[in-house]
């Protein structure tokens, strides 16, 4: 049903890095992928909002990054999938989908940018599953930021956690909220919703 299991991709790994890391500057070149991925992802991974970053880069497969265009504040979270061997740590090869959602036209080429991990998704595997249904739910859409909101326990074997999402295509911009309970022991699902705000 969701992309993550049709392609065996490790679910919800947590990535160990420095909370306080600065928001990097760097460059972005676009890609339109190819059909294998050194992450087992494919580029075409939560409508194409996908990235390759250097070999020497920190970064791991199943990662998040947001990305920043400084000229116009646009903004889109992609995921690694793939690497580029030997390229600088301040690269990043998007998918030309996610270059152009920067607001910016292909042909030209390299673009300057900020980035940063997404410690906070990252660390909550439940906001990285309820972006992960968000963005396929809102196919025109980038999700540009997200928060976490709360998280409660209505009862002994269920675990209830809400996050909000910024969603924007050319338009307009929006806000999901997205709920999920969870039986903490056994850490399957038991219920999950997103909701325009």
């Amino acid at each position: 049903m969701y992309p993550y299991y049709q392609y065996g991709y490790p679910q919800y790994q947590i990535y160990p890095y420095d909370f306080r890391q600065n928001i990097i500057n760097g460059q972005a070149t676009w890609t339109e992928g190819g059909n294998i991925t050194q992450c087992n992802i494919p580029w075409s991974y939560n409508q194409y909002m996908t990235v390759a970053v250097s070999t020497n880069s920190p970064y791991q497969c199943g990662q998040t990054i947001k990305v920043r265009n400084p000229q116009n504040a646009r903004e889109v979270i992609v995921m690694v999938v793939d690497t580029v061997p030997n390229a600088p740590e301040t690269n990043l090869n998007l998918h030309r989908r996610a270059f152009e959602a920067l607001g910016v036209n292909p042909s030209v080429g390299v673009l300057s940018i900020q980035f940063e991990p997404s410690p906070e998704l990252e660390q909550v595997k439940w906001g990285k599953y309820l972006l992960e249904v968000t963005q396929t739910a809102y196919p025109n859409y980038n999700v540009t930021d997200y928060s976490f909101v709360e998280k409660t326990q209505p009862s002994q074997n269920q675990v209830r956690e809400v996050y909000d999402y910024s969603l924007q295509n050319t338009q307009e911009r929006i806000t999901v909220r997205g709920t999920v309970v969870y039986n903490p022991t056994t850490e399957r699902v038991i219920s999950f919703d997103i909701r325009e705000l």
